[in-house]
């Protein structure tokens, strides 16, 4: 329901339609997401807005004003290509994914992620425009689940609800690009790991999701899920969880404990949904039954379970860890790809569709022999075809000013020929090529 309200009573958590300033009439839908950003609008010659209050908050009490929800801006539609993907070395080709009929969907949780915008009303942002609002998200994600995680080891109950918002706001982020924020996330230290993959994989479920065509309500349970689904590595003692070398076969069953740890911890809490509560048990379950805790296989597996061992793992291998330098992320699409029996084959190839065959970060050799890291996957467009920022001439051996190139774009006439080595070509640092003013 839209309604027109004084500049004065906006406040945190109501979704502004359009305004009414000094000298004309605005359209331009968005969330109020904090303190910060009320001010601006106040303070900007705006003199009425339009809520619509089946998204965001109602007028209230001015004693209530003052509360303070996370930021839940609006974005970006997924980006859903149509093509045939055929110039991949992976075990088959690619193809339109459905949704698995098969798989049992758990609608009905305790704790609900706050409405937002639908998908299908929201509008995209590049990447150089998203990459701010991610980097402050990222950091904020990173305090907030640190914060949570360590409750957890000192035995407090884990509060889902601190994570809704969390939640939102991860979600906001990937429906405007998602590329930032799950490029963002990727880049964890080692020392940071147990706790930025959850934010990584959260963001992940919530584009995979998406492009699964799972309801707004699924979509950011999927994205609580993935936020949650490691919460029971705070059991596992320190020494092992950080342990750099190879883990012993005792070690290792230490670490397998953890899914069970973790669905205890959620039910002790009694607030956890039942797709935070699976996912959370069974994100480490195989297609060919030889996962664990349960040895679940096929349709056994939930349709959320099976999103979460892709996510999970794909945000693994592409990290760096204790004992191992994360792997490219195109790299990390083909080893994935070769694991026959691991992942369920449509989920895999709709997870390839969100992050690209050629990932963000991805060093790439062109026809034209320049070298240059992808971007920017282009929602609507060949996955073949990203945005690349071309630095190295490979004619030459010598860097050569940095470019933005968009392959999709009909006068270009070059194209992606090769995946590159960082290591081989001994470049110190690729990810300054996409990140830009944010590197670093």
């Amino acid at each position: 329901m839209l309604k027109r309200i004084d500049i004065k009573q906006l406040r945190i958590g109501m979704y502004c339609s359009s305004w009414v300033s000094t000298d004309s009439f605005v359209k331009k839908s968005f969330l109020v997401n904090d303190q910060e950003e009320l001010d601006q609008i106040i303070n900007s010659g705006i003199r009425e807005v339009y809520i619509d209050t089946s998204i965001g908050l109602d007028v209230m009490s001015k004693s209530a004003s003052a509360a303070i929800a996370k930021k839940t801006t609006a974005s970006v539609a997924p980006q859903n290509s149509n093509d045939l993907i055929t110039n991949v070395s992976m075990s088959e080709e690619l193809h339109q994914v459905s949704k698995p009929a098969s798989a049992t969907i758990a609608k009905k949780t305790t704790v609900s992620v706050a409405p937002q915008k639908s998908n299908d009303l929201v509008t995209p942002v590049s990447m150089s425009e998203e990459l701010y609002q991610a980097s402050k998200i990222v950091n904020r994600s990173k305090e907030a689940i640190t914060s949570m995680f360590n409750e957890a080891r000192m035995g407090k109950a884990v509060n889902v609800e601190s994570a809704v918002s969390l939640v939102a706001e991860i979600t906001s982020s990937v429906m405007r690009n998602p590329g930032a924020l799950i490029g963002l996330a990727r880049l964890k230290t080692k020392d940071d790991y147990t706790y930025m993959h959850s934010v990584a994989v959260c963001a992940l479920m919530v584009s995979l999701a998406r492009q699964l065509g799972l309801s707004d309500e699924e979509t950011r349970e999927s994205g609580l899920a993935g936020l949650l689904h490691d919460v029971g590595k705070m059991m596992i003692p320190l020494d092992i969880l950080n342990n750099p070398g190879k883990l012993t076969d005792a070690e290792f069953t230490v670490v397998k404990e953890h899914p069970v740890a973790g669905h205890r911890m959620l039910l002790e809490g009694g607030t956890a949904g039942e797709i935070a509560l699976d996912v959370c048990l069974h994100h480490h379950e195989k297609m060919n039954g030889t996962g664990y805790p349960d040895q679940l296989s096929g349709d056994n597996i939930s349709l959320y379970a099976r999103m979460g061992a892709v996510c999970d793992v794909y945000d693994a291998i592409t990290s760096n860890r204790p004992y191992k330098q994360g792997w490219c992320p195109s790299q990390s699409l083909h080893k994935m790809a070769e694991w026959e029996g691991h992942f369920d084959k449509n989920i895999f190839q709709a997870f390839v569709k969100c992050v690209g065959i050629y990932p963000v970060g991805t060093l790439v050799r062109l026809q034209s022999d320049r070298l240059g890291v992808v971007v920017e996957q282009q929602a609507g467009k060949s996955l073949l075809l990203p945005m690349v920022r071309v630095f190295f001439s490979n004619k030459t051996n010598l860097y050569i000013m940095p470019q933005l190139v968009d392959l999709a774009h009909p006068k270009i006439g070059d194209k992606i020929v090769a995946r590159e080595d960082a290591e081989k070509w001994q470049f110190q640092d690729i990810n300054q090529y996409w990140l830009g003013d944010k590197a670093g």
